[in-house]
């Protein structure tokens, strides 16, 4: 009988072994479906944008460039300083035309986009999208250097970094910092970078992605040719 009873008790805890074997896997370990790549790949003259500390480069590979807060205050992180953990975040993406003509985020935008969409994830990286009245047309060569402020107001920027711990900003077009020393200020403070000339914003859900930047890894201060990744689910 014991004999009998091992047995049994044996086909029994392998017939739960080979059953959870053959079980799906989970929805966590296939959640992302693909990756876009919002790297521009053309090549362009990188505009002096952000501080006088910044040096006139050139970037041959890409106008997708990070602005680091060593570009903003000297003595913060360079590109190649920023901690790994703060180049790997979700993403989450706002238009900019949902403030009906404004050139902005505002505070507004964000109560509305939260109420629409959940709130913010901490630890997240924004990106601003101009959609409808504000679509881009394709950069051509002579519009390149040109340049503008970063498309949040202030007080919805420092919302963000304050209340929600956002760690970056995407745009899609060259900024001007200098424009706002303030907000500059205060995103280098915080360890904020700034990601300037991505592309591919409209491949882009509002939520769910997770975004991967990588910045060629050297100390010298100010802006940086940039490679960025979504993972998007």
């Amino acid at each position: 009988m014991r004999i009998r009873s091992f047995i049994i008790a044996y086909a029994l805890v392998l017939a739960i072994l080979l059953f959870a074997d053959r079980r799906p896997p989970s929805p966590e370990q296939d959640r992302y479906s693909h990756v876009v790549d919002l790297t521009d790949g053309q090549s362009a003259t990188k505009p002096q944008t952000s501080s006088p500390a910044i040096s006139a480069e050139s970037s041959a590979e890409s106008r997708t460039h990070i602005i680091a807060p060593a570009a903003l205050i000297p003595g913060t992180w360079a590109a190649g300083q920023i901690p790994p953990e703060r180049l790997v975040a979700p993403l989450v993406v706002m238009d900019l035309n949902a403030s009906e003509g404004s050139p902005q985020i505002s505070l507004d935008d964000i109560a509305a986009w939260e109420t629409h969409h959940g709130m913010i994830p901490q630890g997240a990286v924004v990106a601003i999208r101009r959609a409808g009245a504000f679509h881009i047309a394709p950069v051509v060569a002579s519009d390149r250097a040109a340049t503008t402020p970063l498309p949040i107001a202030s007080n919805a920027a420092m919302f963000l970094i304050d209340a929600r711990y956002t760690i970056g900003f995407v745009v899609e077009t060259p900024v001007d910092l200098a424009s706002d020393r303030t907000l500059a200020r205060q995103l280098a403070l915080h360890g904020n970078y700034v990601v300037a000339g991505a592309t591919r914003f409209k491949s882009l859900p509002e939520t769910g992605s997770l975004i991967i930047v990588a910045p060629a890894k050297n100390k010298k201060p100010g802006e940086a040719p940039v490679r960025i990744l979504a993972m998007v689910r």
